[in-house]
């Protein structure tokens, strides 16, 4: 009996800026999203995000900002910027990498505890085609697809 693959539920779309006040305004404005967190100051990925979400959206978008020149962002940033990556909520992360992994996707590390989201944890994988995936463990709370679903948010 072939186990079948994990369920992956787009929790966001990262977008890598320059100013986060100046791109929060911008989909604000344009787009109609709102302000759904404070800035986060990740220091383990040395980044600033912020997260909005249109009104009845089921997913996030998650503004990303160097937190310093020595960030690893800062030199995307100098290429343009713009998409960063995709992120997916995942019930089980040690099935999903592995589904990943089989599926040729390379890990940029093993999962770590989310600054973003306490109690849970997140993991990093990317393709041959440079496509960066951020896979984050199901949970609760103010930025989770169940507090999201059950209209919480």
């Amino acid at each position: 009996m072939e186990t079948p693959a994990p369920t992956f539920n787009l929790h966001h779309t990262g977008y890598l800026v320059g100013d986060l006040p100046a791109a929060g305004a911008h989909f604000c404005g344009l787009l109609g999203y709102r302000v759904e967190s404070a800035v986060i100051e990740d220091s383990a990925q040395t980044a600033r995000v912020q997260f909005l979400r249109q009104p009845g959206a089921d997913s996030w978008l998650e503004l990303v900002s160097p937190a310093s020149e020595n960030s690893k962002l800062s030199s995307a940033l100098k290429k343009g910027g713009g998409l960063h990556h995709l992120c997916y909520e995942v019930d089980e992360l040690g099935a999903a990498c592995a589904h990943l992994r089989a599926g040729g996707m390379f890990p940029l590390g093993e999962p770590v505890p989310a600054v973003a989201f306490p109690g849970r944890r997140i993991a990093w994988f990317m393709d041959a085609r440079r496509l960066l995936v951020e896979l984050v463990e199901a949970g609760k709370g103010v930025l989770s697809l169940a507090s999201l679903r059950a209209g919480q948010v």
